[in-house]
């Protein structure tokens, strides 16, 4: 199967690209800065000679869209809109164009775009869009606004022979460097992986198998519209960072006081709603269409990050994580 996956150069897209070569499809990436075969230019803005990739395909994933993580100043949430409002708008087109237009066309969400809750938990036919939750900052409507503008430009895209699904994203947790496992164990076994202002808050993730697997499965499957890609099973911050600790080797972990984790992220360049939004997202239509998880709660998938990420780069599983251990997860 010939597969276009616009933005595929990011932790998400590498995700994506290792399981569906191990599946024995053909990949073409569309990116800013090709740097391997079966990668094609695009601005993702404007219609070139990538859109005959597009023509043919059998399935398109489109992954691109700054990143998240980042500060939210005016001008970065402009960008963050208009990369993923543009990227959409422009690859309908070329769908649109195709003579032979794939058949399916995945386009990346997020699933922030549920509200703030730390009650019942999120699904497409019943879950809360958010934006107007009154014990939250004012600006993190904002994700809101960018998410329903990137789902609003899919629906608006004229076509009419290819089947459209809004992949709503939790965190996909994967043994790349710099990924979301793995900025989190490094803080763990630097001993400051512990709750943050208080811990409370949900955290819905996918492990990185799933997620490959669920694209496939939403390829291969008639599915339209919406639908959330996380672990049946989200869990309170505290318990989750608990499980990375005990994956590590049962590692102490410092709290973070409100103000500490807007410190933080502060000096990382990034927003403190990544941290402290509750986002309790569970795949209602997935499991409806049969998809079985192969890592449906956090324990399973924690271990086997850790033990793969040890394996990969020579890291130490230990009781006490040690002077040794602490270097070599830092590089220092």
């Amino acid at each position: 199967m010939k597969i276009v996956i616009p933005g595929g150069t990011g932790h998400v897209g590498a995700v994506l690209e290792r399981g569906l070569l191990a599946a024995g499809h053909r990949l073409v990436v569309l990116t800013r800065s090709p740097s391997r075969p079966h990668h094609l230019h695009w601005d993702g803005r404007t219609l070139g000679h990538w859109t005959e990739a597009i023509d043919g395909a059998d399935a398109v994933i489109n992954l691109a869209g700054r990143s998240v993580s980042c500060r939210y100043t005016r001008e970065n949430l402009a960008e963050m809109l208009d990369s993923r409002v543009d990227s959409t708008r422009v690859l309908g087109e070329a769908i649109a164009a195709a003579e032979r237009p794939p058949a399916v066309w995945l386009q990346m969400s997020t699933a922030t775009i549920y509200a703030h809750t730390f009650d019942r938990a999120n699904d497409e036919a019943t879950g809360v869009i958010g934006g107007n939750e009154p014990d939250v900052p004012v600006y993190w409507s904002k994700s809101i606004d960018i998410a329903q503008a990137w789902e609003r430009t899919l629906d608006e895209a004229d076509t009419p022979h290819t089947r459209k699904v809004a992949l709503r994203s939790a965190m996909v947790m994967s043994t790349d460097r710099g990924a979301v496992f793995d900025v989190l164990s490094r803080m763990a076994l630097l001993g400051l992986g512990g709750p943050v202002a208080g811990g409370r808050q949900f955290v819905s993730w996918i492990h990185e198998a799933d997620f490959t697997r669920a694209v496939q499965f939403l390829i291969d499957h008639g599915l339209s519209g919406p639908v959330n890609l996380a672990a049946p099973h989200p869990l309170r911050q505290k318990d989750l960072m608990r499980t990375i600790r005990r994956a590590w080797g049962g590692h102490f972990g410092l709290p973070a006081t409100k103000w500490m984790a807007e410190l933080g992220a502060f000096a990382l360049r990034s927003d403190t709603e990544l941290l402290l939004k509750s986002r309790r997202v569970i795949p209602g239509r997935l499991e409806d269409a049969g998809f079985e998880f192969e890592y449906p709660a956090w324990e399973a998938a924690a271990d086997d990050l850790a033990r793969r990420t040890a394996a990969e780069r020579k890291w130490p599983l230990l009781r006490r994580p040690g002077l040794k251990a602490v270097r070599a997860l830092t590089g220092s």
